[in-house]
C-alpha cells in the first residue's frame, strides 16, 4: 500500500483572480490562507486510490481536484448544456462500456458514401481519421519529426555554420542542428538494436534445428537441456545459450516482439529503407490546402488505441454505471479525431484536426501529445489562432521529458513567441502531479516551466479505462491534461456565457497553491529541491470546486 508522508505545511487555497483579465477583476471571493496539520503515514484506501484525483485536500487530505466536493455541493441540482470536446489523439475504442452515451454523432451526415454536410469529409459520422486513405488503409507507424526536419533542410543547412546562415533562417537552422543530433543518436541506437535482435532471433532458430534431435517438441526446460550429453561443441554452445534464455524466462515470442519493435524504430520511425507515412495516406504533406484526405475509421489499431481510450476515460467515463471509473463530466460529447500513431504527429494533421474540431462545433480541444520539433509550425499556429477566433479552448500536455521547457524549447504545439509572450489566450499547457504531499508532489516524469507550463493536474498512478472494457493504472501528462479539459467542460456547460479566455483564467487562478519544496523533475540522479510554485506559471494544481465557484461569480457579473 502506498503511503503519504505529511509535514507541517502551509496550503494557500486560492479562490480569486487578481487582475488577469478585465472580466475577472474586483470579485468578492476572498483569498483564503489555510494552515493545515496532517497526520503522518496516512494510507490510501482502495477507493481513494482509484479516484484519488477527485479528492479534496481539506476534506480528504489528498491533493486532488475537489471534484467529489464539486458535485456534492455545487452541481447536484444544476442542469448544464452538453459541450462537444474534441479528443485529438490515437484511434479510440468507441465501443468501450464507459463510452456508450458520450460519443459525438454528426447529425448532418449519413453513412452512405456521400458528403452529406459538404464539409469535405465523407461519412464523418463520429469524427475523422487523418491517418488513413479513401481505400480504408490506415497508418500504424509514422516517422519521427527529427527525420522530417533533416530530410527537409539537409540540402540547405548540411555542413553550414551559424555564420553562414541568413537571419531569417536562424531559428530553423537551430532546430535543424538539434534535430540532426537527435536523429543521429536515435539511428545509432536503433541500428544496434535492429542488428542485435536479428542476430538473436536467427541464433534461436538455428538452435532449435540443432537441438531438435534431443528436444523434438521444441519445449525447452532446464531439465531437458541438462539431460543432453554430447561432446559436440556446437551443440554444447547452443545448450548453454538456451539455458540462459530459460533461466531468464525469455521465450521465442519475447524475442520476436523485441525484433518487431526494433524494426519499427529503425525502418518506420527513422525511415531506413524509405518508409514515409504520406505514401499510405496519399496526401501532399507540403500543401496545407490538400486537406480532404483520410477516412472515418476513428476506432484505430490495437497497438495505439489504448492511449485515446485512457485519455477519454479520465475526461468522460460514465459516472452512473457503477463500473470501473468515473470521468470528470458526462455533460459532454466526445469527438474523436485521429492524428496520432506510433511515431511523431505531423504538423499538417494537427492543424487540420484543430480546424475540423472547430468547424464541427467543439468548444474544447484536448491534445494529449507533444513533439520535440515542429517542421511546419506556422500551420499549427494559424490553426490555434483560428480556434481562438472561434472561442475554442485548447488544452495540451507539458510532455514527459522531465525538462524545463522554458530552457530547452522542446514542446510543440505551444502558444509562445519570443520573451515568453503568448500569441493567443485560449491555450493551456498542463504538467502532472502526484498524491504524495511531500517532495514527490510533482510527477517525476513531468516537464515544467514557469513561462511555458500553465498549471499542474494529477497525472501519476491514475486509474482509467483501456481497450477491451478493461482498466489500468497509468501515468503521464497525457492523463493530467483531460482532467483540466473536463473542468473546462464543466465551466462551459454550466456557464455558457464565459469565453475560452475567461475559462482559462478561471482555471489558472482558482487552483490550489502548495507552499512546499519538491524534487525538480530531472533525468539526473542528483535530486534538487525547488518550490512547487516555481514549476508553472500559476504555481498551482487545478481545482474543480474553486473553478466552479469563481465561474459562477464571473458569469453573474457579465449578465448585469
Amino acid at each position: 500500500m502506498k503511503t503519504i508522508y505529511y509535514k507541517y505545511l502551509f496550503i494557500i487555497l486560492c479562490c480569486c483572480v487578481i487582475v488577469a483579465c478585465a472580466s475577472l477583476q474586483n470579485h468578492s471571493i476572498k483569498l483564503q490562507i489555510i494552515t493545515a496539520t496532517f497526520a503522518k503515514n496516512k494510507p490510501l484506501t482502495e477507493e481513494e486510490k482509484i479516484h484519488w484525483q477527485h479528492k479534496d485536500i481539506i476534506e480528504d487530505t489528498i491533493p486532488g481536484i475537489s471534484l467529489d466536493k464539486c458535485y456534492r455541493e455545487l452541481l447536484s441540482e444544476k442542469k448544464g448544456d452538453t459541450i462537444i470536446v474534441a479528443v485529438l489523439d490515437t484511434g479510440l475504442d468507441i465501443y468501450h462500456e464507459e463510452f456508450e452515451k458520450i460519443i459525438w454523432k454528426n447529425d448532418k451526415e449519413l453513412v452512405n458514401g456521400i458528403d452529406d454536410d459538404n464539409n469535405g469529409y465523407i461519412d464523418d459520422i463520429s469524427g475523422w481519421n487523418f491517418l488513413g486513405n479513401k481505400k480504408g488503409e490506415n497508418v500504424e507507424f509514422t516517422n519521427y519529426e527529427c527525420l522530417r526536419i533533416v530530410k527537409a533542410y539537409d540540402s540547405i543547412f548540411n555542413n553550414k555554420t551559424k555564420k553562414e546562415i541568413v537571419p531569417k533562417d536562424t531559428l530553423m537552422f537551430k532546430q535543424y542542428i538539434k534535430a540532426l543530433e537527435q536523429y543521429n543518436s536515435k539511428l545509432k541506437n536503433a541500428k544496434e538494436a535492429f542488428d542485435t535482435y536479428n542476430i538473436i532471433v536467427s541464433g534461436y532458430q538455428e538452435a532449435v534445428e540443432v537441438l531438435k534431435p534431443y528436444i523434438p517438441d521444441e519445449k525447452f526446460t532446464l531439465d531437458k537441456l541438462n539431460s543432453i550429453s554430447t561432446k559436440d561443441e556446437r551443440v554444447q554452445g547452443f545448450v548453454k545459450e538456451m539455458k540462459t534464455l530459460v533461466e531468464n524466462n525469455i521465450t521465442y515470442e519475447n524475442l520476436l516482439y523485441k525484433k518487431k519493435w526494433a524494426t519499427v524504430r529503425y525502418k518506420n520511425h527513422l525511415g531506413v529503407g524509405g518508409y514515409n507515412e504520406s505514401d499510405i495516406i496519399g496526401d501532399n504533406p507540403k500543401d496545407i490546402n490538400d486537406k480532404h484526405y483520410g477516412n472515418n475509421k476513428v476506432y484505430g489499431n490495437e497497438d495505439t488505441r489504448y492511449h485515446s481510450t485512457q485519455v477519454t476515460g479520465v475526461l468522460a467515463a460514465d459516472r452512473s454505471n457503477d463500473k470501473g471509473i468515473k470521468g470528470v463530466t458526462n455533460v459532454v460529447k466526445i469527438m474523436p479525431v485521429r492524428l496520432a500513431s506510433l511515431g511523431s504527429e505531423r504538423d499538417k494533421d494537427i492543424a487540420l484536426s484543430i480546424r475540423y474540431a472547430v468547424d464541427n462545433g467543439a468548444k474544447i480541444i484536448n491534445m494529449s501529445f507533444s513533439n520535440e520539433f515542429s517542421l511546419r509550425r506556422k500551420w499549427v499556429d494559424d490553426a490555434i489562432k483560428y480556434a481562438a477566433n472561434n472561442d475554442v479552448l485548447i488544452i495540451t500536455t507539458a510532455g514527459n521529458n522531465r525538462s524545463n521547457i522554458d530552457v530547452v524549447h522542446n514542446n510543440y504545439p505551444n502558444d509562445q513567441i519570443e520573451n515568453g509572450q503568448n500569441f493567443v489566450d485560449n491555450f493551456i499547457v498542463v504538467g502532472a502531479s502526484w498524491y504524495k504531499l511531500d517532495e514527490n508532489l510533482a510527477g517525476f516524469f513531468s516537464s515544467y516551466g514557469k513561462e511555458n507550463v500553465d498549471i499542474f493536474a494529477p497525472g501519476q498512478e491514475i486509474c482509467t479505462s483501456t481497450t477491451g472494457n478493461k482498466y489500468k493504472y497509468t501515468r503521464g501528462t497525457s492523463v493530467a491534461t483531460p482532467l483540466v479539459s473536463g473542468i473546462a467542460a464543466l465551466i462551459r456547460s454550466y456557464y455558457p456565457n464565459l469565453t475560452a479566455s475567461e475559462v482559462k483564467q478561471i482555471i489558472m487562478e482558482s487552483g490550489v497553491s502548495y507552499d512546499i519544496m519538491v524534487n525538480k523533475p530531472s533525468t539526473s540522479k542528483e535530486k534538487e529541491l525547488v518550490p512547487f510554485s516555481s514549476l508553472s506559471k500559476s504555481g498551482k494544481i487545478v481545482n474543480a470546486y474553486n473553478a466552479l465557484l469563481l465561474a459562477e461569480e464571473v458569469s453573474k457579473k457579465k449578465k448585469k
